[in-house]
């Protein structure tokens, strides 16, 4: 059996309905307009889900999965890099602010007020990246 499409194959179109429900156990077919769930899972291959199914049971230790799935730990990092990927983000790239104590915070700040330092440098110094970086 085939999943529930997310996507029209055809266009790409990502509002498709399902329009047909069959039960193979008692026989029964229910017709009507359907929107079938959407879950960000949805794009993955059956290894993928195989992978983040194994990744969950082992409780994200990779000494587990290594010893569940006899595969290495490079091997493994790269797999769960190709799920990262297929869910729409790019692995090792964190969006959480650096943390700064409040004494770095101030020394930017007193950087700032005398002049030393551009409001774009202490921006990017407060988000805990060099002047200049994006």
């Amino acid at each position: 059996m085939y999943p529930t499409p997310a996507k029209c194959h055809i266009c790409g179109n990502r509002d498709v309905l399902v329009t047909k429900v069959y039960c193979p156990n008692c026989d029964t077919t229910i017709e009507g307009h359907f929107i079938p769930s959407h879950s960000p899972f949805a794009g993955l291959t059956d290894e993928q889900m195989q992978f983040i199914l194994a990744f969950i049971r082992c409780e994200g230790r990779f000494t587990r999965l290594e010893e569940d799935l006899n595969l290495s730990y490079p091997t493994l990092r790269n797999r769960l890099n190709e799920v990262v990927r297929a869910l729409g983000y790019e692995p090792g790239k964190d969006d959480t602010p650096a943390k700064l104590t409040a004494e770095e915070r101030n020394l930017i700040l007193e950087d700032l007020g005398s002049g030393k330092i551009s409001p774009a440098e202490a921006q990017a110094l407060l988000r805990g990246k060099e002047p200049g970086e994006s």
